[in-house]
């Protein structure tokens, strides 16, 4: 029924990404974080959905008549050089380079969508069409998870679909916390103007929640509540919002199992936790290799080949200042860096690893920046809610990544595409219009996909 289903919309929905450029640009974040793949079983899972709407998105924005000019500025051209960074050091990696190349190859499709963002996106409708697909894909999984989750009890144990990107359910608790601000910010624009939405995007958002608990990822808890408490402070409900807050705490606390509790006090003690021990050990690992290769560090997957992790096990003791607790390293099978930090660190060496700290930090600025500058001109309302949102989705990733090895995660990078649009080119043709005394219909109207 499902194969029947996809394969019979499948033609409609090639039409329109080949009228419409925009369109394929949410389908290829969609099929990259849904997995489409995951949920047919006959003929409908062969084809390569991700690829499809890919390759049709990229030549109707050839085929475009008037495209518009590409924006790039110092912080596209940040990632651009982060993505060369990443091309040297694969060329000189320590892991074997066809495992190297293979992860090369798939954060290179990751910079030609943001470079693909930066070609096609232009107004409101573009940025919302995008968000709107984050949510169909990481919401509407949080949303058939969390669901199992209550049916349960609080006993089904959540995790990602197998072959996945978010496969691992630390990774996928850190995609729910960073899909939270976009719900918020959807919910602001459209929950107003319809109660079918305006319910299901709150019952998202709570799903999402109880999603996050139920992969009872430690990482992603933290990362949850640092987001809470920056969401507060950056509202202007917070009345309302402490209110459902302490509702859903309460409802969930009745779910939650002893299993769950145990495992999140321990986050109060992790100096005796053998697992956030084993960690630590990773990381500085990851920080002898890149003193061993400062410039382009170990290449991809390069702490978790077995002959270097051994070889930097046996240097463990050179450097007893950083970590002196009792873990040592695994003598067994190597592990993955298990922080985006010291992931970059050891992949990227201390060049690429300023590179990568710049984009984060550099985008949450720029973020900040593009809101006041928007309240200063009188700019509509719905950029500083957006900016603001992905600000908040990114801060989350940088808390919740701390823990993680997500550093060429999608997500990440649109965002990150997603702010440079809104500021090199959105704001200013939304403030040309005001100044001209034109309306910005895609300002002052629901959406349509009818209109580009």
């Amino acid at each position: 029924m499902r194969d029947l289903l996809l394969l019979s919309v499948l033609p409609f929905v090639i039409l329109a990404i080949a009228k419409r450029p925009f369109i394929g640009l949410g389908l290829w974040i969609w099929t990259a974080l849904f997995f489409p793949n995951a949920w047919v079983y006959g003929p409908a899972a062969i084809l390569r959905y991700n690829l499809l709407f890919t390759a049709v998105a990229i030549i109707s924005y050839v085929c475009m008549q008037n495209k518009p000019r590409m924006v790039l500025g110092g912080l596209g051209s940040l990632v651009l050089l982060f993505f060369l960074w990443t091309t040297l050091s694969t060329m000189m990696t320590l892991a074997p380079p066809e495992k190297s190349w293979e992860i090369w190859s798939r954060f290179a499709k990751v910079i030609t969508l943001f470079v693909f963002i930066l070609l096609v996106v232009e107004k409101k409708l573009h940025v919302d069409f995008f968000l709107w697909c984050v949510v169909l894909s990481v919401g509407f999984y949080a949303n058939l998870e969390g669901l199992k989750f209550i049916a349960s009890g609080g006993g089904h144990k959540i995790s990602g679909l197998h072959g996945h990107v978010l496969a691992d359910r630390n990774e996928l608790s850190l995609a729910f916390t960073m899909t939270l601000p976009i719900c918020y910010y959807l919910l602001g624009e459209y929950g107003k103007r319809s109660r079918v939405v305006h319910f299901g995007l709150l019952c998202t958002m709570g799903l999402l929640v109880t999603s996050i608990i139920g992969t009872q990822s430690r990482g992603g808890f933290v990362a949850m509540a640092g987001l809470g408490i920056y969401l507060f402070i950056k509202s202007k409900q917070k009345i309302p919002m402490a209110i459902l807050g302490g509702m859903l705490a309460f409802a969930l606390s009745h779910i939650v199992s002893d299993e769950w509790a145990n495992r999140m006090n321990t986050i109060e003690s992790a100096d005796s936790d053998s697992s956030f021990m084993g960690r630590v050990v990773a990381w500085k690992l990851s920080f002898i290799l890149a003193m061993k290769n400062p410039f382009f560090g170990g290449g991809f997957k390069g702490l978790e080949y077995f002959p270097v992790w051994s070889m930097l096990s046996r240097e463990f003791f050179s450097y007893p200042w950083f970590y002196t607790g009792t873990a040592l390293p695994n003598t067994e099978y190597a592990r993955a860096a298990h922080s985006i930090y010291f992931q970059v660190l050891g992949d990227q060496g201390f060049v690429g690893l300023a590179i990568f700290l710049a984009i984060l930090g550099f985008t949450f600025l720029k973020a900040s920046r593009l809101s006041r500058k928007v309240k200063q001109l009188g700019g509509p309302e719905w950029i500083v809610n957006v900016s603001t949102m992905l600000q908040l989705s990114l801060f989350a990733y940088a808390l919740g990544g701390a823990a993680l090895s997500f550093a060429y995660f999608e997500l990440v990078y649109a965002i990150v595409a997603l702010i440079i649009v809104l500021d090199a080119r959105v704001l200013p043709a939304v403030l040309k219009m005001q100044n001209t005394g034109q309306i910005a219909s895609q300002d002052c109207a629901p959406p349509s996909l009818g209109r580009q």
